[in-house]
């Protein structure tokens, strides 16, 4: 693996990075930026989804305003997140928060997609003034949970 993450490493988005004075810190600006504008949402849709603000507030309304802002955020941390990772992907890859942090990127997609391919599509049931049902309580506790650690594996990676 280590010859890939090398190879990664001397690609010409990776070098630019390394090489253009403040690059990188303009990224992580915008890493920073792109994650409060997904894990911000998120955290307010599943919070709907536990049941907070269920006599006010429909769970497709806040979906319809949350979760386009959610999908713009991780556009933008994806993309810097992929800069810098190729940008120095040896030693991240080394970090002993890598795998943790792609372990739980994977797990939060999985439960997305889980989620609005099946619990989501009966939302009329539970849109409002009831209990949404054990299987979106239990998307929203995994959602907290891995976007949680997607950010706390991220900045751990400075220092593992």
């Amino acid at each position: 693996m280590s010859s890939f993450f090398g190879w990664l490493e001397q690609l010409g988005p990776a070098e630019a990075v390394r090489t253009t004075p403040y690059l990188y810190a303009a990224l992580e600006c915008v890493h920073l930026l792109g994650l409060a504008v997904l894990v911000g949402p998120a955290v307010a849709f599943d919070l709907r989804l536990l049941g907070l603000g269920r006599r006010v507030l429909p769970v497709t309304v806040a979906g319809r305003h949350l979760l386009p802002l959610a999908h713009v955020g991780f556009v933008f941390a994806a993309l810097t997140g992929v800069l810098m990772f190729v940008s120095g992907a040896m030693s991240i890859a080394a970090s002993g928060a890598a795998p943790f942090k792609l372990a739980l990127l994977v797990v939060a997609g999985i439960n997305i997609a889980v989620f609005h391919r099946g619990t989501y599509r009966d939302v009329g049931r539970w849109d409002t003034h009831v209990r949404p049902p054990d299987r979106a309580r239990a998307a929203a506790v995994i959602s907290l949970a891995s976007w949680t650690g997607v950010t706390v594996c991220g900045r751990l990676l400075a220092y593992t």
